[in-house]
């Protein structure tokens, strides 16, 4: 279970990484720049660059997605406790007794 949350949330930084670079490109390639590039904008006719639409939403996206990932690394740890690699073997036994050992002399 503690490796497969760990590639989970590995798998979520890396998408949520990627969502974030193409959600940069998006709003590169959308912006005022892209009226330089237009052809029939550089010849006789007249471009202005009006508005984009807004990209709130998409940027909610992008902050969830990094805040999901933080989500599956606190489960990471959660599950790393409750596996043998956290606690020592012999303390199990301790719990068991109540952790007072038994009286010596006896």
């Amino acid at each position: 279970d503690f490796v497969i949350t760990l590639v989970a949330t590995f798998l979520w930084l890396v998408s949520t990484s990627a969502w974030a670079k193409a959600l940069t490109d998006i709003k590169i390639a959308t912006g005022p720049n892209i009226v330089r590039e237009l052809g029939p904008c550089n010849q006789r006719v007249t471009c202005h660059f009006g508005s984009v639409t807004s990209m709130g939403s998409l940027n909610v996206s992008v902050i969830f997605g990094f805040l999901n990932m933080i989500l599956w690394g606190g489960n990471a740890w959660f599950v790393y406790k409750e596996t043998s690699l956290h606690s020592p073997s012999n303390t199990s036994a301790s719990h068991g007794q109540g952790g007072v050992p038994p009286p010596s002399g006896i």
